[in-house]
């Protein structure tokens, strides 16, 4: 039964939420949110609660903050708080209400796109699996159960806040909410059902009395109140659809997800810093990178389907919690600078000017005479020379220049000097735990096996003529499926009678006697195996013939749906088919995506001399998951079952085969993560907790990859990738508290055959830092500029800044050159320009400190060098 529709109330009379005692009175207008009486210009940082651990929240959190975000922003995954109906989950990764409060304690704002629906990349598009089997439930159109189960839930998280009185309204941190997500972009393939659904939404969501405004992103139709925000990689073009609504950036993607077995892509800090600074130049006032925080798709959360485990999404913060550089303090130095702007942006008049083909100034004043100024140019090619206000600016190809009071440039978005740094892994063997009588030092891992049997385990689940689909069958409570047949192949001359009860009795010997095999059948003479031929709407596969793994194969990112083609060892006799096939994330997004199905489609043999035979409509015997899912080795109890078997060696390349070894806490504490580059496919857990899918397969060595990436133009997620011919993603990443001292359960599923003695745990560390800063860049100094607001005191000299990580020095100078060197971190060489006293220059200054500055401007560097050329200081330290 539907809930009754509720009119949509007077645009006026909600645009005037007051809160209640001791909250905030949150509203807006059409330049932006005001809070409190007064316009706010709001950075944000996506974060998702469980794409990491509590234990890592506070960190990411504070990061974000010196960052210079002002709200955190997360969608609320229903699925995860609901696995089964009526049964909610809000513990661990889940814990939201624990989220939202180190938000509130770090004194910054939330937004909660509450959804439910959320993409992201995330299984099933964050709706729960179970509420596609509610009898006439089709998600997201003008159908009465989902928009009952809908209401239900959001009216549940929204109570929950309220509850704790987390919304901006009751004193907490929320400003605001979101409802539904993209439905624009798919809204057409919904026919007749659509508009009145997203109108059913937003209405339904603003009854919920929250007290702070609603969104709806990529919405053109949002009706009032409700603001409709963009998504995009640019987003400066975006007209909110009233001109009483502001301009909000809901997902400004700072890079890109990954999917299993593609290349690496990347999007340059430049081009993202040119596209935020655009964004405000033409009217935007809140801005959310989505990710800002990626983190690790765990326990088989992961969408597409095929994106990877790590959903690191090139983010300012990287999936294992570490700034990334110099990406996160580039876009650091670009909010200060924009904040330096906001008061003419949000309360001053603006005025457009056209100064020539692809220039242009945004400029601002407001009543007190405060002015910024905005000149971009959007050339992707040629830097050009802009007059403004009787000075002349130099402005790089797709770049935009910042200045806070009209005449003094503090950040140009193409010009970073902010430091950068090589992140690496570092591999050692996983450490055996040592009882306490073990003082001899480190023995070899001591491993456990258990091998699954390829087919049929304990009961069947069920036997049917024809394929089932995977998804409908499984329900998602397991990636496996088996489908199994079986095949006599006897000679001619000795079934003769068969070939009579065959006629009297086909349906029922077709569970038995699949094929007879004359004498002249070549195959059983002269080793020329048939070929079994598999069509799979996907996602992977695995085929065994009596008992031996025969072949496997996958889909893709860009198509799940795979064929298979491979010759068989069958012999004479009874034959045992088994083809187990496997999901690689759920689908999360598009039109009715939630009938897209997996598993098998076709199964046929090739090579018979009376043709192909088609066993697709046969019968099929089914086994949902694998036995040791069902015996839950991996946790609690189960790590303890007699099905486990110690051995001195673990087989080797052995398929579906468990692995349990028991390891030390790596040293340090750095985040680590998991090497499987030799593994084949699978799953791994610590202590019980997953760490996810692992399937370090390969990228093709035939894709285009880029060695050197332009930034310059519009950004595709293919323009900028790399690794090609290389695993995907080698390393998994382990919550580092997930770790005990010692006594750590390591368990292994490999599904196609491996050696796990060659996994190892990595620490991800920073080594190498770089920082690189010319003669030409801004000289503002942007701190003392926000601390001290005289501008006589902001003018400086350019600097390079190197600073190691925590309880490490600068060890080593790499490269140092005064000059026009070459090349990026890691990779420089000496230019036709270049001060041969630049190294000791920069060891005396730098070597055995955490941190240095070193000034262009300072006397040990010669003025006179190389006249007519721009020069600049570059460095490259290791610390250590």
């Amino acid at each position: 039964m539907g809930m009754p529709f509720i009119p949509v109330l007077l645009f006026s009379f909600l645009c005037m939420w007051v809160g209640t005692s001791g909250g905030a009175n949150v509203t807006y207008d059409h330049r932006s949110l005001i809070i409190d009486g007064q316009r706010k210009l709001v950075i944000s940082a996506s974060i998702h609660y469980p794409r990491s651990v509590p234990e890592m929240w506070p960190g990411l959190i504070q990061t974000a903050k010196e960052g210079g975000a002002d709200a955190i922003e997360s969608y609320v995954f229903w699925n995860g708080h609901e696995p089964s109906q009526g049964n909610y989950y809000f513990d661990g990764r889940y814990d939201l209400i624990k989220f939202v409060k180190i938000v509130q304690q770090a004194k910054m704002y939330m937004i909660l796109r509450i959804g439910p629906f959320v993409a992201a990349e995330w299984f099933y598009g964050g709706i729960p699996i179970w509420l596609h089997y509610v009898p006439g439930t089709i998600f997201r159109t003008d159908n009465e159960p989902f928009k009952y189960h809908m209401q239900k839930f959001t009216t549940f998280i929204v109570n929950l806040m309220k509850k704790e009185k987390l919304f901006a309204s009751q004193g907490g941190p929320i400003i605001l909410a979101q409802i539904e997500n993209e439905y624009g972009n798919y809204e057409f393939s919904y026919g007749s059902g659509a508009k009145p659904y997203a109108i059913w939404a937003a209405t339904m969501a603003v009854s919920q009395n929250i007290g702070v405004p609603w969104i709806m992103c990529q919405q053109p139709d949002a009706p009032d109140p409700v603001i409709n925000t963009c998504n995009s990689f640019y987003c400066d073009q975006f007209t909110p659809n009233s001109p009483k609504k502001p301009k909000f950036w809901t997902e400004n993607w700072p890079g890109w997800f990954k999917t299993f077995g593609s290349r690496d892509p990347h999007r340059p800090v430049e081009d993202v810093a040119f596209a935020v600074a655009r964004f405000f130049q033409k009217g935007g006032s809140l801005n959310n990178y989505y990710m800002y925080h990626g983190g690790t798709n765990f326990d088989r959360t992961n969408g597409g389907p095929f994106i990877t485990t790590s959903y690191d999404y090139e983010a300012p913060i990287d999936e294992y919690g570490l700034p990334r550089l110099p990406k996160w303090s580039h876009l650091k130095e670009l909010h200060q600078a924009i904040k330096l702007c906001e008061k003419p942006l949000l309360n001053g008049e603006a005025i457009n000017l056209y100064i020539g083909p692809s220039l242009e100034a945004d400029v601002y004043t407001d009543s007190s005479g405060a002015c910024a100024a905005f000149l971009a140019n959007t050339d992707d090619k040629e830097d050009k020379m802009i007059e403004f206000r009787n000075r002349t600016y130099n402005i790089p190809a797709w770049s935009v220049s910042i200045l806070p009071d009209c005449k003094n440039v503090v950040l140009n978005t193409a010009m970073v000097k902010s430091q950068s740094s090589i992140v690496s892994m570092k591999s050692e063997a996983l450490m055996p735990s040592a009882s306490t009588s073990e003082k001899q030092g480190p023995k070899a891992l001591k491993w456990e096996v258990f091998v699954e049997k390829a087919g049929i385990w304990g009961k069947p689940d069920f036997i049917q003529n024809g394929l089932a689909d995977h998804i409908n069958t499984t329900k998602y409570t397991t990636d496996y499926l088996w489908y199994t047949t079986r095949l006599i192949l006897l000679l001619i001359s000795s079934c003769m009678w068969l070939y009579i009860i065959l006629e009297i009795a086909t349906n029922y010997l077709q569970m038995f006697c699949r094929v007879f095999v004359d004498e002249n059948e070549q195959f059983l003479k002269n080793g020329k195996q048939p070929t079994l031929l598999v069509e799979s709407k996907g996602h992977a596969l695995h085929a065994f013939v009596n008992q031996q793994l025969q072949g496997s194969a996958s889909g893709s990112g860009s198509k799940s749906a795979f064929n298979f083609s491979q010759p068989i060892s069958l012999k004479a006799g009874e034959n045992e088919i088994a083809l187990l096939s496997m999901t690689v994330g759920l689908q999360n997004a598009g039109p009715f995506y939630e009938s897209w199905g997996a598993g098998l489609s076709s199964v046929k043999i090739k090579g018979f001399k009376a043709g192909i035979l088609d066993l697709s409509s046969s019968n099929w015997t089914y086994k949902i998951g694998l036995e040791g899912e069902s015996l839950r080795i991996y946790k609690g109890e189960g790590l303890n079952n007699p099905r486990w078997v110690p051995t001195s060696e673990p087989p080797k390349d052995q398929p579906l085969t468990w692995y349990k070894a028991i390891v030390d806490a790596p040293s340090g504490n750095e985040p680590v993560g998991l090497d499987m580059i030799h593994m084949g496919k699978g799953l791994a857990w610590l202590n019980g907790e997953s760490i996810g899918i692992y399937f370090p397969v390969k990228s093709s060595e035939h894709d285009v990859c880029v060695k050197e990436c332009n930034y310059r133009g519009t950004f595709s997620p293919d323009k900028c990738s790399d690794g090609c011919g290389e695993p995907t993603q080698r390393w998994y990443h382990v919550p580092r508290s997930w770790f005990k001292p010692s006594g750590n359960v390591l368990v292994i599923l490999e599904e196609k055959g491996a050696d796990p003695t060659k996994i190892k745990i990595s620490k991800r560390k920073t080594e190498t830092i770089c920082s690189s800063v010319a003669e030409d860049y801004p000289s503002m100094d942007i701190e003392s500029w926000i601390t001290e607001g005289d501008v006589s005191s902001k003018e400086k000299g350019a600097e390079v800044h190197l600073k190691c990580p925590e309880n490490t020095k600068i060890n080593a100078v790499n490269f140092a050159s005064f000059g026009n060197p070459a090349g990026s971190c890691g990779a420089y060489s000496l230019g036709s320009c270049h001060y041969p006293a630049s190294m000791s220059v920069i060891v005396n200054v730098c070597l055995n400190k955490n941190e240095c500055r070193v000034e262009i401007a300072r006397e040990d560097f010669s003025k006179e060098l190389c006249p007519g050329t721009t020069k600049k200081l570059t460095v490259e330290a290791v610390c250590g």
